[in-house]
């Protein structure tokens, strides 16, 4: 469960962002939420309407002038990329660039098993075909080593970049990254598709007209998969991009939109994030990276129609794979449930495929609200994978557990992670001790709503106000709006029972609105209940009609006190941990009596119920959501509950025989403490 907060915007601000950006309430709102209180802040980062000189970047003249001089003097150039979808593109941008100009030039892109970036074999592989420049893209800021073998090797190097540097710059002829220390380029947020694109205007002298209108459905794609800022310069991309996407006859978006569903689909960032770009990254994770790119340069209609069917095949069997491995841990997860209740989620399998274990650890985090840290162990190595979110910076905790480690990199948000063979209970245990020292309260996620609106604020034209935001992405979410005190007149299923559209009535009016991944029986309300919801807003069209789409994120009673319940379930996760809590009325308070437990079992459905849900079920004042837990704790000690991982649900098992609650280990541990 996340926790909820919801703004209330200054009205003052709000109005004057109405009056003088021309926006609706709704559009207004989400502006302030972001930080923009005036029009010329608006203005700056919403109204873009070009990308800033290429000229700008440190380096970027010297680039353009050595890949020319290697056009003219026909030298042999490689471009090397990256095997992830930002990869591939800034390598088809920049090789159909320089094969167009006339250029003798090839590319090369790593296999995910060579690993991130330049290395030694793949240099000594590009040098046996007689390479005279390497021009590196989405990668070779970090290459300090292999940047000085290609200059004993006798080739050249030009680096384009996008992620941060080091102390110390690679040997270059030119070093092009807007995060160079000594770069003073307006925009430093582009991804390496955005730079290779850059870097092509660059060569034309730093006229766009040809970048744009060749590369900049490319560069949307990649900018919206690799999750950069859609804020400025990056805005104007992505905003330009996907109107060529949806007007494309290039093959291969045509190709991909075919096996994407959205061939005659208006094109945003989701469609373009969830729908094309996985199946891009798949070709690294599962096939080969080549493959994606062959896509791109392909030109017959037919072939790239058969090869986008190859990707969607692969991202297919992605999400196999990962649903396995999530079935697998979800096993572990139901045995153990302890894991599950550290500080920090680590869990090791053997032979988990390492293209999706950074997705798998995204999905738990999602569901379980906590760090997670995901190892595969295969081939003799331990590699893994790790997500974060708030203050707990995942460089930062894999820095305290360096001595267990083979290598590790990163940043706060994600990194990766090799064992050393033999540490992985060492490892576990630094990453909670680490956890532990530095957090008094873990980090909780949290739902932001811009607003809480009312039914007339719901109206058709303040809700198309809201394209003006688009495109939605990384610095530029899309808005969540909160509704009060909505009654529920129904609850009915969507799709195959996996979804849930609820008739709501909000003030004097009815509402339809859809929950998607949550089943009726999932939900924590039911029909008659008056509720709180977390929503998006946009407008959906269906056979030329349209009407306002009401998406709710999360949904809870209006009665739920959010801070009771995150209080409640630290103070009880601490308790299975084996922490000590700040004084006995902790335990007191969460110790049951034989009756509470017995309301409490009665209220377990056979069919399966959530512990929140429950919760809310029961209308004991005397049962607390800790000692709701740990009842449910000691029934499961008992055998006479099953705990779901999966389905998030607590289930009754079929026993026949009585058993005393309070043999219960966890309570035994209590009454010790507590001394009855």
């Amino acid at each position: 469960m996340k926790k909820w907060n919801i703004c209330v915007p200054d009205r003052k601000l709000l109005n004057q962002l109405i009056l003088n950006c021309q926006v609706s309430q709704l559009t207004a709102a989400a502006l302030l939420s972001k930080g923009y209180t005036n029009p010329q802040a608006v203005a700056d980062n919403f109204n873009t309407d070009s990308l800033s000189d290429p000229f700008l970047i440190k380096d970027m003249d010297v680039a353009a002038e050595t890949i020319n001089n290697a056009i003219d003097n026909g030298e042999k150039i490689c471009v090397y990329g990256d095997y992830d979808c930002d990869g591939i593109i800034s390598t088809v941008i920049l090789f159909s660039y320089l094969y167009e100009a006339g250029a003798d030039v090839t590319y090369y892109i790593p296999e995910r098993s060579e690993g991130y970036g330049l290395n030694k074999n793949a240099i000594d592989k590009i040098n046996d075909e007689n390479i005279d420049l390497i021009i590196t893209v989405d990668n070779g800021i970090s290459a300090i080593s292999e940047a000085d073998y290609i200059y004993e090797l006798g080739m050249k190097l030009v680096v384009t970049d996008h992620h941060q540097q080091g102390d110390t710059l690679p040997r270059a002829e030119a070093v092009v990254d807007p995060h160079r220390h000594d770069c003073t380029s307006p925009f430093k947020f582009m991804c390496g598709a955005g730079i290779a694109l850059k870097l092509t205007a660059a060569l034309d002298g730093g006229d766009y007209t040809l970048a744009m209108e060749q590369f900049a459905d490319l560069a949307a794609i990649a900018t919206v998969a690799d999750i950069v800022s859609l804020t400025g310069e990056n805005r104007y991309l992505v905003t330009e991009g996907m109107r060529l996407i949806e007007n494309s006859d290039r093959p291969s978006i045509l190709a991909l939109k075919e096996v994407c569903g959205i061939k005659d689909k208006t094109i945003d960032s989701f469609s373009i994030g969830f729908g094309i770009a996985p199946r891009i990254n798949a070709s690294g994770r599962f096939g080969s990276p080549k493959t994606a790119a062959k896509l791109f340069l392909c030109e017959d209609e037919e072939q790239c129609l058969e090869i986008a069917r190859e990707l969607d095949d692969l991202n297919s069997k992605r999400k196999n794979t990962e649903n396995e491995i999530l079935s697998e841990i979800y096993r572990m997860l139901d045995e153990h449930p302890e894991i599950s209740r550290q500080r920090v989620l680590f869990l090791c399998g053997k032979n988990w495929h390492h293209g999706v274990i950074g997705i798998v650890a995204s999905r738990l985090v999602e569901q379980f609200d906590k760090p997670c840290f995901i190892a595969s162990e295969s081939d003799g190595e331990i590699r893994g994978s790790a997500r974060s979110f708030g203050e707990f910076s995942v460089f930062d905790c894999l820095t305290y557990c360096s001595d267990t480690l083979v290598k590790f990199g990163g940043h706060p948000g994600a990194g990766g992670f090799t064992i050393i063979n033999g540490k992985q209970n060492e490892f576990n245990q630094l990453l909670q001790k680490f956890a532990h020292d530095n957090f008094n309260e873990m980090p909780v996620q949290s739902l932001n709503a811009v607003m809480s609106v009312s039914s007339t604020d719901l109206s058709f034209d303040n809700v198309d106000d809201l394209a003006k935001l688009h495109p939605f992405g990384m610095d530029n979410e899309q808005p969540m709006f909160c509704i009060d005190n909505a009654e529920i007149l129904d609850i009915r299923p969507m799709g195959n029972g996996d979804h849930s559209m609820l008739r709501i009535k909000l003030g004097n009016s009815e509402q339809t609105a859809k929950m998607f991944r949550v089943s009726p029986e999932a939900l924590s309300v039911v029909k008659g209940d008056i509720c709180r919801m977390i929503i998006t807003l946009d407008i959906n069209e269906f056979r030329g009609n349209k009407t306002v789409n009401i998406i709710i994120k999360d949904i809870r009673s209006v009665n739920f006190n959010q801070d009771s319940f995150f209080s409640a379930l630290r103070f009880f996760e601490a308790l299975t941990r084996g922490e000590k809590l700040p004084n006995i009325n902790y335990y007191k308070r969460m110790f049951p009596t034989k009756d509470e437990a017995s309301v409490i079992y009665r209220s377990i459905p056979s069919n399966g119920i959530s512990i929140e849900k429950l919760f809310m079920k029961i209308s004991s004042p005397n049962i607390n959501f800790a000692k709701l837990c740990v009842v449910a704790e000691a029934f499961r000690q008992l055998g006479l509950v099953n705990f779901s991982s999966s389905a998030q649900t607590i289930t009754k098992q079929n026993v026949k025989s009585k058993t005393d609650l309070f043999s219960a280990p966890i309570l035994q541990f209590m009454k010790k403490i507590i001394g009855c």
